[in-house]
């Protein structure tokens, strides 16, 4: 018998290698970030209705025409040791001319997303915080935070390194101004 050498893993490697290899149970969603791997259970029905209810206003109204994925997988650059960072967003907008998601791996890179969309549900610190974070680093240009615990919408622009240098908050019921490309408000009335 033969033995052959293999490099030996970091731990952030091991890390990604357990993460990649895991089958979360049937509607979970498994995701790694910031070095931790997260498993979040199905949403509710609500959760869903904020979802459609933006979605619904970025067709009708945006600018540009914007193609949308709920549940997409992201690859992120990630902070200090960690691996990098493989995030599910709520939702992902980009350019409907650019067919970003055609062809994509279930785990695509973020380059061409304009917009990503989170609604707290039951790890909501992970929302604020951690994904803020990995979407900050990762370029997206903007990220929308339906935020039910405050009853507050939040859109965080302009990333630079681990977070946005910009940040509007909006309790429901008043609109929400979306930059070009979408360019509208955001009506949030029926959020209450």
């Amino acid at each position: 018998m033969s033995a052959v050498a293999h490099e030996p893993l970091t731990p952030a490697e091991g890390l990604l290698e357990i993460f990649l290899a895991l089958d979360a149970p049937e509607g979970f969603r498994a995701e790694l970030i910031e070095g931790k791997i997260v498993v979040t259970p199905p949403p509710d029905g609500d959760h869903e209705d904020y979802i459609g209810l933006i979605v619904n206003q970025v067709v009708r109204r945006s600018q540009t025409d914007m193609q949308f994925s709920g549940n997409k997988g992201l690859k992120l650059r990630s902070g200090g040791g960690c691996p990098k960072n493989y995030v599910i967003p709520d939702g992902t907008f980009a350019p409907a001319e650019r067919r970003l998601f055609r062809g994509a791996d279930s785990w695509m890179p973020c380059e061409g997303v304009t917009m990503v969309l989170e609604v707290t549900s039951t790890k909501p610190e992970a929302d604020r915080e951690a994904k803020r974070r990995c979407y900050a680093r990762g370029g997206i240009p903007l990220y929308l935070l339906v935020d039910r615990e405050a009853s507050s919408v939040t859109l965080f622009s302009v990333p630079e390194k681990d977070d946005y240098r910009e940040h509007w908050t909006r309790s429901f019921g008043r609109p929400i101004a979306l930059p070009a490309p979408f360019a509208f408000d955001l009506e949030t009335a029926d959020f209450l």
